[in-house]
């Protein structure tokens, strides 16, 4: 069976499929070692060099052998995936207010992506929405219930916070890559005009947290109705 066999959008969720099949010797390995040795394969080398014959060779077996419990590299990436977000637990109580319990979940975020890079490039995956993810946005459900909105706008809202930690996760990957150094900006007027302007003072909060603050704030409150 190749890496990709049983892809597509009729696959079925690797977590309604049992743990191993029914044939063949007694397992050596669970499907959580199998998922851990992924794990630290692509922290330690990039999610490229995930596949079914590199994992097996970390667990000390024959890449046949994966395949009594998963059947495609997807399932195993869908599996990365989740348990990855399940290390967003315990999830914090709402101490306060609902806004900054939702700013403390997206810095979580962030933190998860620099932890495991790969992250970004899976996150986004349908297929990879299992028992942790759908945790994690009950878990946000949960603390947007005293927020008067549009429950719509609230899932909204929780993709798009999603969505923005990523782009601040990349942005932190790259650091550095990006200068003007060496370029003549003479034909860009309005960029050495801005550069010539005083910075001005420092904001009290960084740029994540004012980005989600105003986000949330923003899709919520903007959306504010009568309807719980």
């Amino acid at each position: 069976m190749s890496e990709t066999a049983a892809s597509g959008p009729d696959r079925q969720p690797i977590w309604s499929r049992p743990e191993r099949g029914s044939r063949g010797p007694a397992p050596a390995h669970s499907r959580d070692d199998i998922v851990v040795a992924a794990i630290n394969l692509a922290d330690t080398e990039g999610l490229a060099a995930v596949s079914m014959r590199a994992v097996a060779a970390a667990l000390g077996t024959g890449a046949g052998s994966l395949y009594r419990y998963l059947s495609s590299r997807d399932d195993l990436l869908d599996l990365m995936t989740d348990r990855a977000v399940g290390e967003l637990r315990p999830y914090p109580q709402v101490e306060g207010d609902w806004l900054e319990t939702m700013v403390l979940l997206g810095r979580r975020q962030l933190a998860l992506f620099g932890a495991h890079p790969w992250l970004l490039d899976v996150i986004h995956r349908p297929s990879g929405i299992g028992p942790q993810s759908l945790a994690w946005f009950d878990n946000c459900i949960r603390i947007l219930e005293p927020v008067r909105c549009p429950v719509a706008a609230k899932f909204e809202t929780i993709a798009m916070m999603t969505g923005v930690v990523s782009l601040f996760a990349r942005r932190e990957s790259a650091a550095g890559a990006f200068s003007f150094a060496g370029v003549d900006l003479a034909a860009y007027p309005h960029l050495v005009a801005a550069f010539r302007q005083p910075s001005g003072p420092a904001p009290q909060a960084d740029l994540v947290e004012r980005t989600l603050r105003s986000l949330l704030t923003g899709l919520l409150l903007g959306e504010s109705t009568d309807v719980g």
